[in-house]
């Protein structure tokens, strides 16, 4: 049973991620986005890492994907953006580094870069019990430094939309006559 949970799941989580890519709509981009996130929280509650896909939802699924939304709604969904490039040769660096990620990724899979120990307990205490203690006080700064761009980013977000807003406000004002 588990095998075939394993199996379902790890389709919608692909098939919820080509369609994201595919949308012209950037919210029905995030709703798949979210969609292959529970996705990848039932593979990891499958593979028995129940904290893991407790905080793929409450964190990646919830926390992130809404402020993800809220970004998109104040930013506006509703303009066409121009596909013109304005770098030259954009695309062809772009190619060439994302060939060099998926070599780069093969090789370390290949090579089993962080696959030589199977995961187990921890070696005080719970896992649970580790993670936070490793990452209240080994990785704070990272963290917090995290938590202060999530926050910078979403004012910056609502000062970009309220900019916008008063713009259009104004150039309705000089429009009527």
């Amino acid at each position: 049973m588990d095998l075939l949970v394993f199996w379902l799941m790890a389709a919608v989580a692909v098939g919820a991620g080509v369609l994201m890519l595919l949308q012209r709509n950037a919210v029905h981009s995030a709703l798949f986005l979210i969609v292959s996130q529970f996705a990848l929280a039932v593979l990891f509650a499958v593979l028995g890492a129940h904290f893991l896909a407790a905080v793929q939802v409450i964190v990646y699924a919830g926390a992130i994907m809404v402020l993800f939304l809220f970004v998109i709604m104040f930013l506006g969904v509703d303009r066409r953006e121009a596909l013109i490039e304005t770098i030259r040769g954009q695309r062809g660096i772009a190619i060439g580094l994302g060939v060099l990620l998926i070599g780069v990724m093969v090789a370390a899979i290949r090579l089993g870069v962080g696959l030589s120990g199977a995961p187990g307990p921890a070696a005080e205490g719970d896992n649970i019990e580790a993670v936070g203690r490793t990452l209240f006080t080994r990785f704070f700064f990272p963290f917090e430094v995290t938590s202060i761009l999530l926050i910078v980013a979403a004012i910056a977000a609502m000062v970009l939309a309220r900019r916008k807003g008063r713009g259009l406000a104004e150039e309705k004002e000089e429009a009527t006559p």
